[in-house]
């Protein structure tokens, strides 16, 4: 009986070993790791285009339209995941039946696009807000592809090579997170201001600048996959399939095979655990800009630039984390890894809990107007107000959340996060077994999605009403209840191999 998922193989990071593999597979290990690797660089594009613009979101809103208010916020944040919850699923079930270059080259296209839209937001006479709204939805529905990609990965590669692969994949994701907001705290050096492409009518500036840069990166995309890409997919042993046909008579005979014994329970509860896990990080990012502001009296312009500093540092951070839960899943399993990453996430949204007796300094400026939860000075000065907005009267009777606090949950999240996001469909991708995983990862996908959908708008009501002190404490209790959940179904989140005693 092959050993369980705990007892897996590793290989170094971004390199495997051929020499582990039978004379047989010698002609296909190139070419197969060179397709995976471009399924690597289009999951790092996917992180690039969600973060690339994030820490400069609210003030782009700010500019284009002063109308928006902080519950619209949360929904223009939410409307990524909520265009990607809503393809992955399709784009998943159109790769189960046709090759995986058409649905990566029309969502890629998609995404392409809908970056240019983004920069355009500002152009329409009216109603702005909507039209960045749209384009965050489309970005989103083209990043649908996290779902080609990963049931790709899953169906190319042994179930030894797995959770490497799928660490390598997460690194390449981290590297994304990395770069993105170091581009758009590099870019920040061209201003609100910027220049002005006349014939285009485009404005070139610290907000549009970073999604134009996103979008000529997915034509890049589109010409690796259109070059380099090709079918491949074998089965746990590393053996390579030949004839992709998911509709063959063989096929239909495992497909029926492998639905009887496919474990429900464990598939529902990688879902689920997965919703948690992406949730809180959705959570954590969206607050990271509002809660700045209050808490430290930083300036639209500084949170944007500090906090792509500290978003570009988690992502370094994330590196080693993977390196580090590659070694630990070959000595202790999966499930432990993943056990551990959710107790890591639990601490760094405890420490972020308020206490002691010094407050916020408040914004008690006369006011005009208000705009995303600020306040305008009814003086002539053009000093930005800084502070927490005495609309939020949780403001005057909450502590402080100090900047020490604040970089050490930032510090904790970055471990458990990574640790979590591998395991989560690394374990999703073994329980399913050798099947087609194209749906079932847009399910997953969709699940995460729905995470990053639901996490902002939460966030921009329970913090905007209620203050930080009730924010945390329910990502608390939400990932407690992760931990008692993994706990409960445990013994189940195993390999379809070895559940099914396959050798």
């Amino acid at each position: 009986m092959s050993q369980p998922a705990d007892c897996d193989d590793s290989t170094p990071l971004l390199r495997e070993d051929a020499d582990s593999y039978d004379d047989y597979q010698d002609e296909d290990y190139k070419p197969r790791w060179r397709s995976i690797r471009v399924m690597y660089f289009t999951m790092f594009l996917s992180s690039v285009g969600f973060t690339i613009v994030i820490t400069s979101l609210w003030p782009y809103l700010q500019k284009v339209d002063g109308s928006t208010t902080a519950s619209f916020l949360g929904w223009v944040v939410a409307a990524y995941s909520l265009g990607q919850m809503l393809a992955s699923p399709l784009f998943g079930l159109w790769s189960n039946h046709r090759p995986r270059r058409e649905p990566l080259v029309c969502s890629i296209l998609i995404n392409l696009f809908a970056n240019i839209y983004y920069a355009y937001a500002y152009l329409p006479p009216s109603h702005n807000k909507l039209h960045v709204l749209v384009s965050r939805v489309l970005v989103g529905f083209g990043a649908g592809n996290v779902a080609v990609v990963r049931s790709y990965v899953a169906g190319a590669t042994s179930l030894k090579e797995r959770t490497s692969a799928m660490a390598n994949m997460s690194a390449c994701q981290a590297l994304g997170f990395i770069l993105g907001p170091a581009l758009q705290a590099g870019l920040s050096f061209l201003g609100e201001g910027g220049v002005t492409v006349q014939i285009l009518s485009l404005q070139i500036n610290m907000y549009t600048a970073p999604a134009l840069l996103a979008a000529a990166f997915g034509l890049v995309n589109v010409l690796l996959v259109l070059v380099l890409l090709r079918e491949h997919r074998v089965d746990d042993r590393g053996r390579q399939i030949r004839a992709i046909n998911y509709t063959s008579e063989d096929g239909d005979e495992l497909s029926e095979e492998s639905e009887e014994s496919l474990d429900q329970l464990a598939v529902v509860t990688s879902n689920v655990l997965f919703f948690i896990v992406m949730f809180t990080f959705a959570v954590f990012e969206t607050i990271a800009t509002p809660l700045s502001m209050d808490m430290f009296s930083w300036t639209g312009r500084e949170a944007v630039l500090y906090n792509g500093i500290i978003i570009c540092g988690i992502g370094i951070q994330s590196i080693p984390v993977f390196v580090a839960v590659k070694l630990a899943s070959r000595r202790v399993g999966d499930r432990p890894v993943l056990l551990a990453g959710l107790t890591v996430i639990f601490c760094g949204f405890f420490i972020l809990l308020p206490w002691g007796n010094q407050y916020p300094q408040i914004q008690w400026a006369d006011v005009t107007n208000s705009t995303l939860g600020r306040v305008s000075a009814a003086s002539n000065s053009s000093v930005e107000p800084v502070g927490c907005p005495y609309q939020q009267t949780w403001c005057q009777y909450t502590p402080v959340i100090h900047l020490a606090q604040y970089i050490s949950s930032d510090v904790l999240i970055g471990v458990g996060y990574p640790a979590c996001n591998v395991m989560s469909y690394t374990l999703y991708s073994k329980i399913l077994g050798p099947r087609p995983q194209g749906v079932y990862m847009g399910w997953l996908t969709a699940s995460g999605s729905g995470a990053r959908t639901l996490g902002p708008v939460f966030v921009s009501q329970v913090y905007t009403l209620l203050g930080p002190r009730w924010t945390f404490s329910l990502i608390c209790v939400l990932v407690l209840g992760a931990g008692i959940l993994l706990g409960s179904v445990y013994h189940r989140l195993i390999p379809f191999s070895v559940r099914n005693a396959r050798t």
